[in-house]
């Protein structure tokens, strides 16, 4: 007896044809995803580095690549180190750089430096590149004292006897592994280095002394550690080059004299000053007395008519009184003397 096709589809055919619909594009779905890391899985297996398939699809999953993970991931194990997929993870998903932690964790390895991983991700996350901070630490590099971009070409120090000196340095440091994280940079090797530079000049009784030894510069500066709290240790300290400058000694003493010479004339003016104001005052003082006596005198001539008018003074005695005038008159012109009203 056949069957319509309306009697043949029934829910729980329905039901079977979707769970195998499901089914299907699920195994699609994982065939396409083992696809894409399986030639990443037999490097893995073949390098001895062996990361599992599920792995890395859920890498793809976390938005991680697969690829960055097992190429560093097989880096690792041939130079000898074990570092697990899960860590490598955790760095990328910080923002970190696992190529250069994973090849500065194998140059310190190579180099007998002690460097773990998570001293390596810190100081990578710190934002300090760890690659070149591990070559830095096998190949010390040279600071110039003082830098190029600061624009100075010499570090200038005065000697006790007032002779300038400018002296460039070179400084040779390695990185301290232990001290990067946290550690002052180079500006403040530069910093101390230049400060030791300019006490032990000036501190000199004489530049004829710092030209003799300038190996006592380097000693001085070395003793004081100044490397302390900062990521790098420093190795020596030469000078490069070191030649005399101006006297300023002299100049400040020429400097000093000119300033006594315009105070002195400033003081000298002062008084002058101050004299001739006096002569003044005396000169006014002067004319007012001159004034008192010509006002005195003028009282004279009505003092005699008072005389005469009242009788106290004869007309002989005043006869007499004006001849011994005309003769004091006449003496004193006959004398050189100016006559005196």
């Amino acid at each position: 007896m056949t069957m319509t096709l309306a009697q043949a589809v029934t829910p729980g055919t329905v039901l079977l044809w979707i769970v195998l619909g499901v089914l299907g594009l699920l195994g699609l779905f994982l065939f396409f995803a083992m696809l894409g890391v399986l030639k990443l899985y037999v490097q893995a297996l073949f390098s001895d580095a062996r990361v599992g398939m599920l792995d890395l699809i859920m890498m793809r999953l976390r938005k991680v690549p697969p690829d960055l993970i097992v190429i560093n991931r097989i880096s690792a194990k041939k130079a000898g180190l074990d570092v697990s997929t899960d860590l490598m993870e955790a760095h990328y998903l910080a923002r970190g750089n696992i190529s250069r932690v994973v090849a500065a964790m194998i140059a310190a390895d190579k180099a007998g430096i002690e460097l773990p991983w998570n001293r390596a991700t810190a100081i990578d996350l710190a934002g300090r590149d760890i690659l070149d901070a591990v070559q830095t630490s096998v190949n010390p590099k040279v600071i110039d004292c003082p830098s190029p971009q600061s624009g100075k070409q010499t570090i200038d120090a005065v000697a006790k006897d007032g002779i300038q000196l400018r002296a460039k340095a070179r400084v040779t440091v390695r990185t301290a592994i232990a001290r990067l994280v946290g550690g002052a940079t180079e500006e403040t090797i530069i910093a101390r280095v230049g400060e030791g530079i300019i006490s032990t000049i000036g501190s000199a009784q004489d530049h004829k002394s710092v030209l003799e030894n300038p190996d006592r510069i380097s000693k001085t500066v070395l003793a004081k550690g100044l490397d302390s709290g900062t990521a790098f240790e420093i190795l020596s300290i030469d000078i490069a080059d070191i030649d005399v400058g101006e006297n300023i000694g002299a100049q400040l003493q020429a400097a000093q004299a000119e300033a006594d010479t315009k105070r002195f004339q400033a003081e000298a003016e002062q008084r002058r000053a101050l004299a001739v104001a006096q002569d003044v005052e005396y000169q006014a003082e002067a004319q007012k007395n001159r004034a008192l006596v010509v006002l005195a005198e003028a009282e004279i001539p009505r003092a005699v008519s008072e005389a005469l008018r009242s009788g106290k003074l004869g007309l002989m005695d005043y006869y007499r009184m004006q001849n011994l005038t005309a003769d004091t008159q006449m003496r004193s012109a006959i004398g050189g003397t100016p006559s005196q009203s």
